[in-house]
């Protein structure tokens, strides 16, 4: 796309690629605060501040705030697609740990930002187009010269990336299935507390080692809606149909879990000590609603139109005759 950039003015974004992201030879755009998940394809993100190189299973996060408008394109170097998340109130952070201490999750010295870098090029004529993002419009000016000409800079708000595989798991060792919120890498807050505008939550490798648990995430409805995505590998809840680059919405308080295929498997396997490897699945979790576009619901031609279905083979397996017995050291 030539000489471009592009700024958002409207949120920040948090990106992570798989194909197709973005637009050849770069472009700039102003946006609220930008979440970038990678799936297939490296991402080379030039901005005012430096460039980050983010790879698949790494995410970046470009944010914004009055005045600062954060200039950037990205270059990609073959087949590239993944998923960016904007948020519009609010700004992504780290969790509050809790009674878990000081460390754990995502640690802050794994964040990597750019350091400086600038090019003193001008173009003849007015060649470069910077492209700007304003309350979901985008508009287009031009200028002679490069806007990556800051030659330094210091302070606390600048674009960073994280590797997913330097988050530190924390999960159940005895029994029973822990909140997905354990799973938490970023969360933007609301002035509400414990109520987030968005949670980026991750599934990755893991052990799984509960004794009498369906190990699976459970069947359950939710007061927040789910945006699922995955990166890489199978997805523990539904192994089959969910591809790679794909993803799933379950809107707010919608019943949803494991498939019959997984549950059948769940339900009757050796619970012994399992490694869940090769995996990378994610959540974009809201206590807001999320609207499908037109192009999701019908341009792209790619809605799983029979995805209830996989839930239809499901069985009633109450017994209300059951008992557990005395050997069991339950009290009747």
């Amino acid at each position: 796309m030539g000489d471009r950039c592009f700024y958002n003015s409207d949120g920040d974004f948090l990106i992570g690629a798989q194909s197709p992201v973005w637009c050849g030879a770069g472009c700039g755009i102003n946006l609220a605060p930008f979440h970038i998940v990678p799936q297939l394809g490296a991402l080379h993100i030039v901005s005012e501040f430096g460039q980050l190189y983010v790879k698949p299973n790494e995410i970046v996060i470009i944010p914004v705030s009055a005045p600062i408008r954060i200039r950037f394109t990205v270059n990609v170097f073959g087949p590239t697609r993944g998923y960016i998340l904007e948020v519009f109130n609010g700004h992504f952070q780290l969790p509050n740990l809790g009674p878990i201490g000081a460390n754990g999750l995502a640690n802050p010295r794994d964040f990597l930002s750019p350091v400086a870098w600038y090019e003193d090029r001008e173009l003849p004529g007015n060649d470069y187009t910077v492209i700007s993002k304003f309350q979901g419009k985008l508009f287009a000016a031009k200028q002679k010269n490069s806007p990556f000409d800051v030659v330094a800079w210091h302070g606390n708000y600048y674009p960073y990336k994280y590797d997913l595989k330097n988050f530190m798991v924390i999960n159940a060792v005895a029994f029973d299935h822990a909140d997905p919120s354990i799973f938490t890498v970023l969360t933007c807050p609301t002035t509400k507390p414990g109520v987030a505008a968005a949670d980026f939550v991750i599934f990755p490798p893991r052990w799984c080692v509960q004794e009498h648990t369906f190990r699976p995430p459970y069947f359950h409805r939710n007061c927040m809606s789910e945006f699922m995505g995955l990166i890489q590998g199978v997805y523990e809840a539904k192994e089959g149909g969910f591809n790679l680059g794909g993803a799933t919405l379950h809107s707010m308080m919608t019943p949803h879990g494991p498939d019959n295929a997984v549950f059948v498997k769940a339900s009757t396997a050796e619970l012994k000590p399992v490694k869940l490897d090769g995996t990378m699945a994610f959540m974009f979790e809201s206590s807001f609603s999320m609207a499908v576009t037109e192009w999701g619901g019908r341009t792209c031609n790619k809605l799983d139109a029979e995805y209830h279905k996989c839930w239809q083979p499901l069985k009633s397996h109450f017994d209300p005759n059951w008992k557990p017995a005395p050997s069991d050291g339950y009290v009747l």
